[in-house]
């Protein structure tokens, strides 16, 4: 059978009204046969179970990242809060330029420092 014989089968094959009995019929004129040794079926099987197990330990996975992002980020907000809290005390008021650490500066001399131009 040439191989565009094959590809015919195969395409036929993905048609859902197609016979799957008339396409293994011409394999089997063909003289294509599909022979299996002992134990294939039984190693089919083990690695579908295995699949399923490692798909499980995968939620599990990220359930477990979710729980240490979540410790984690409020960790983080408390910290912020804490930092918020200091400025107030240290500057008096709460605004970007005590929040950044900036004093009694001109702008343009901020836009200096950033971009040095």
């Amino acid at each position: 059978m040439k191989s565009q014989d094959f590809k015919e089968l195969i395409i036929r094959s993905l048609d859902s009204e197609s016979d799957p009995e008339m396409a293994s019929g011409k394999l089997e004129e063909a003289g294509v046969t599909y022979r299996f040794r002992e134990g294939f079926t039984e190693r089919v099987i083990d690695k579908i179970f295995t699949a399923g197990d490692s798909v499980v330990r995968e939620i599990e996975f990220v359930r477990s990242l979710n729980s240490v992002f979540y410790r984690i980020a409020l960790t983080g907000v408390a910290a912020i809060v804490l930092l918020m809290i200091s400025i107030f005390i240290v500057q008096g008021s709460l605004s970007m330029d005590s929040f950044l650490g900036i004093g009694n500066t001109n702008d343009e001399s901020i836009l200096y420092l950033l971009t040095g131009n």
